[in-house]
């Protein structure tokens, strides 16, 4: 699943810079599906980074980054 949601992540990025918005909507659709189908078995933060559309560091997650800051995602709107 995850290297599902890495692929559809790049293609969703290219899309972006591309301001191509059908595959914009698209990728986020399948996107939102992934979560609700795995959602348990998913690592918490990428679920979070997904729910909360902050693809770039859902990315940079699965990339293996470390060092992700924490409480970046604007949970306290």
């Amino acid at each position: 699943m995850e290297d599902r949601i890495r692929e559809t992540l790049v293609g969703l990025l290219a899309a972006i810079e591309r301001a191509d918005s059908d595959a914009i909507a698209g990728a986020a659709a399948r996107l939102d599906d992934y979560v609700a189908q795995a959602r348990g078995a998913l690592d918490p933060r990428l679920a979070h980074f997904l729910e909360r559309r902050s693809y770039p560091k859902a990315l940079q997650l699965l990339g293996g980054e470390r060092g992700i800051p924490a409480g970046s995602c604007g949970g306290g709107r």
